[in-house]
């Protein structure tokens, strides 16, 4: 990864600006980011750090708009809307909980919520058809057929 940074007069903001620009080149793809900032005496490499932080951050909250119902509000109570916001991102977390547990690990790991999602509805709409059926989930031919039939159209690792 190349990095080159430089103070220069911002147009728009009326002020200096500190320009960090990284180009990078790997294997299968090449690519180029420029960040900026207010803070000229930031160095570039805490910069980018920032920036990979703000990142992250910002897709959790992506995560949690798109799976787990954080704008879906049916009330305007503020201790309401603090309710669905905390379950929001506790069921988030949860399942990021199970998905390293699955894979044996406390590091970081690659996850897809939509995979997640869809397993989860399989093996409830799976167990409904168990149960009305009778058949025990217990039993060896079932549990084979309920993790089978728990991964569909899910993405595997």
């Amino acid at each position: 990864m190349k990095v080159y940074s430089k103070i220069v007069w911002s147009v728009n903001f009326k002020d200096k600006i500190k320009i960090v620009f990284l180009q990078w080149e790997n294997k299968r793809k090449t690519g180029a980011a420029i960040l900026y900032t207010s803070d000229l005496e930031l160095d570039a490499l805490t910069a980018i750090r920032y920036y990979k932080a703000r990142f992250q951050i910002e897709f959790l909250f992506r995560d949690a708009k798109q799976y787990t119902g954080l704008l879906d509000f049916q009330s305007t109570r503020r201790d309401a809307i603090h309710t669905q916001i905390d379950a929001s991102f506790t069921a988030l977390n949860i399942m990021k909980f199970e998905d390293r547990r699955a894979k044996n690990t406390s590091g970081k790991t690659v996850i897809s919520i939509t995979s997640i999602k869809r397993q989860k509805m399989n093996y409830n709409l799976i167990g409904k058809v168990f149960d009305k059926l009778g058949i025990a989930q217990t039993c060896e031919k079932a549990k084979s057929v309920f993790q089978d039939l728990g991964g569909y159209e899910a993405i595997s690792a």
